[in-house]
This record gives structure tokens, sequence and C-alpha cells, in this order.
């Protein structure tokens, strides 16, 4: 996400770097290219026009000139700019202080709602809530049977009513019955509709005003760029919704909804969807957004997506078997699963402080690791657990019933003793010491 938009930051910033010295008239250069960048992005042109006014006045006020680094300084202002842009800070959902709390999801036709409802309740249900989905969309074809597949999927019951046109009454009867079987939270999905579309938008107003939502958010599509906000502002006028989540950030997105919104709608940015997978849905934290506009990575949100995935009794079970140099191709295998679960696999990478530009005109497929989890399930169940049992002729039938040739069942095997190797090594040195969370997982691959 945001390629073009931190390519082109970059060279505004590669600019002002090359400079003997800086001076009032190279920062403005400086300031107009960041302006030109943003409003190629598809920002709203006078939120980037006062940006970089408000950058230049802070640049200004802390003596960038005279500063011993410059251009180090002027990166910092315009990430601390950028983030309170974006809103400064994550805002969290409204959660009722007696359950259940209910959530009604709105917005346009086919920007993603009802699979961001699904990824809402996975997300939720990942918290220790018990939600229930009611399908409130009566007009699209299908949709009640699309959210019915999304709730089986992820385990949550969802609430229907065959033959019901009335939206109204299928949210209020749903959660009357999900007080009874005593669910805390609801998530009420409900069609897509236009602004201009009079009746619809009456509906939706009578929907919330009937069930009193404790959170009402306002699903966008991010690569309908500038129109998002438009449209998110004109939602609002007749909702006064509580936050806005932005789907298909993974496409080609320029950008522009997520830096713009906040501002021309005065309302967060709660939720971003990033991929098609239902754990493909993270909070916002717009201070983090603005360093992987900048660059500069991001290390917490990688470290966290690391420890849903890698719980406390897995790492201690794998510290067990490192200490005792057993460390086997199941355990490899069972790692490689955990990283698939984290998301999209360039977006990780991008993650990764000063990779974002490394990765950027490079295709990685989520399925880097396929040919490897390929070569593992051709192993016997014996060799998984003994892998020095693997002579040649074992290597060949691996190499054969995986499709791999034998060089990659070779580099494999090497790769794998060398992470042995290294694990043993580290674990003396460490004499006992704990693996942090999730640790024993992101280190365990070396990709070509």
């Amino acid at each position: 996400m945001f390629e073009n938009l931190s390519f082109n930051i970059e060279q505004a910033f590669k600019k002002l770097r090359g400079q003997g010295r800086i001076n009032e008239l190279n920062v403005a250069e400086t300031l107009k290219e960041i302006r030109r960048a943003l409003i190629d992005a598809d920002v709203n042109y006078k939120v980037a026009k006062d940006f970089t006014n408000t950058v230049k006045e802070e640049a200004l006020g802390r003596d960038v000139l005279i500063a011993v680094s410059p251009g180090q300084l002027m990166v910092k202002i315009v990430h601390e700019e950028l983030s309170k842009l974006m809103g400064g800070a994550n805002e969290a959902v409204n959660i009722a202080k007696s359950p259940p709390t209910v959530i009604l999801i709105s917005g346009l036709q086919g920007s993603g709602k009802t699979t961001f409802t699904g990824k809402l309740a996975k997300y939720y249900k990942s918290k220790g809530k018990n939600p229930l989905l009611i399908a409130g969309d009566v007009y699209r074809p299908a949709a009640i049977d699309q959210l019915g597949v999304l709730g089986e999927q992820i385990g949550v019951d969802v609430y229907k009513e065959e033959g019901n046109k009335n939206p109204v009454e299928i949210a209020q009867n749903g959660i009357n019955h999900a007080k009874k079987l005593g669910k805390d939270l609801i998530i009420v999905d409900t069609a897509g509709r236009l602004a201009v579309d009079e009746e619809m938008m009456v509906e939706i107003e009578n929907i919330k005003k009937t069930i009193n939502p404790n959170e009402t958010l306002f699903v966008v599509d991010a690569m309908t760029g500038q129109d998002a906000v438009n449209t998110a502002k004109a939602f609002n006028d007749r909702l006064d919704f509580n936050g806005v989540v932005l789907t298909k950030l993974d496409g080609d997105t320029r950008g522009g909804a997520a830096i713009s919104i906040r501002s021309v709608v005065d309302k967060p940015i709660k939720f971003v969807s990033t991929g098609e997978k239902m754990e493909d849905l993270d909070l916002f934290h717009p201070e983090r957004m603005a360093s992987r506009i900048l660059g500069m990575g991001d290390v917490v949100t990688l470290v966290e997506k690391a420890q849903e995935q890698f719980d406390q009794e897995q790492a201690e079970r794998l510290q067990k078997k490192i200490r005792k140099n057993e460390l086997d191709f199941n355990d490899f295998l069972s790692q490689i699963q955990a990283v698939k679960k984290m998301g999209n696999f360039k977006d990780l990478v991008s993650m990764i402080p000063g990779m974002g530009k490394m990765v950027r005109n490079i295709d990685l497929e989520d399925d880097a690791f396929k040919h490897v989890e390929a070569i593992i399930y051709s192993m016997t169940a014996e060799e998984r657990v003994k892998p020095q049992l693997l002579n040649g002729s074992r290597r060949r039938r691996i190499a054969t019933g995986s499709g791999r040739p034998i060089r990659e069942v070779n580099e494999l095997l090497n790769q794998f003793q060398a992470m042995k190797k290294a694990m043993k090594k580290m674990n003396s040195m460490g004499k006992g010491g704990k693996l942090p969370r999730g640790g024993a997982g992101l280190g365990m691959f070396n990709r070509r």
C-alpha cells in the first residue's frame, strides 16, 4: 500500500539531503514536492496545502536550518504532522458498559461491508467476545447466504429471517434473539446504499434510531480515493457515524482516503482491511501508518502479528526442544503455517525498516513457502522427526514426490541444519534465557 506515495516523498527528501546547505528556498522546494506527492496520491488539495504549510511553520520554528541533522529533523516533523493529520492515535470502538455491545455497519455498495462484518466478528472473537451477526441486507442477492458462509467459517452464529424484507424489524428481532442467547457483541450488517438514494438513506437512519447502537461504522473502499472522502462526508451528515473502515488497502490504492478522511470528516479511521483472508484486518494506528509511508517500517505491528500467532505455550515448548537440540521439520512446518496466518507476505516484509523500498518492485507472492511445504509434506513421519535419516536416495524420493529439484531439497536441509546450529549456539550463549514470546517463529526462515 502507498508505494507510489512513499517513493515520491522519498525522492523529495533526497533533494533536500543532496544540498550542501539547507535554506528556506530548498526547504520550500522539498515541501512543494511533498505537496505534489500528496495530491498525486488523491489527497484533498486543501488538506495537502494546509499540511505542508504546517510542516514549514514547524520546521522554521524548530530552527531546522541550523540543526545538526536538518534532513533528519525535517523527516521527524513530517512524520509527526502526518500522524496528527490521520488522527494522532488509534481510537477504539465504543464498548457498552453492560453487554451486549451493538455495532451497526453502513457503507456503499461493493465496499466490502459484509466481508468486513465477518472479519470484525473474528477479531472480537479472538479477544474473548461471544458475537452474533445479523443479516440485514435484504436487497443484494445472496448477501444473507454470504454472511452465513462467513459465520460458519469463523464459528460465529448468524441471525437471519427468511422472507422478511424489513431490515429495521430484522435488526431489532436479532438483538432480542442475541440477548436471549447471552451474546455480548452484536454486529448488524446492512445493505449497501448510495448517498443520493434518499429512500435507502432514510432506512439506515431508521435502523440506527431503532436499535441505538453503541458504535456505527462506515465502510468505504480505499481504492475510490478522494471519492471515498466525499462519500464519507455525505453519510456522516446523515448518520453521524463513530468511525471509518478502509477496505482494499492492499489494492492499487494511492492512499488519499487514509490521509484526508480525518481532516475532512472529523471522524477517525478505526480499522483497515488489507486482504481477502478473514485475518486481514488491522486496527488503524496513524503514527504507524505515517512510519510506513515514510519508509520507516512498522516493527510494532509486525511483533503484534507474530504474538497473535505464536502463543506462550508454543514458544516454551519450542524452547525446550531447542535446548535439547531436538527441533524437527514438524516444528518448521508449524512455524511456516503460523507466519502465513500473519497476513500478506509483501506487506509483512515492508514492515521491516528499510525493506519497503527494497521490495517495492518485487513480486512477493503470499504462497512464497509453498515449495518448502511441498518438500516437507513429501517426507515420511519418521523423516520429519529424524532429519538425519535423509540420505541421498531418500532426498531423491522427496524431490520426486514434491515436484521440486533435488537442489531445493538439499538447500532446505542445509538451511535447517544451519538454523539448528545457530539456535544451539544462541541457547548456549544465553545459558537458559527465555526466548521472547513468538521469537522462535520469524527467525526460522532464510528465503532466497
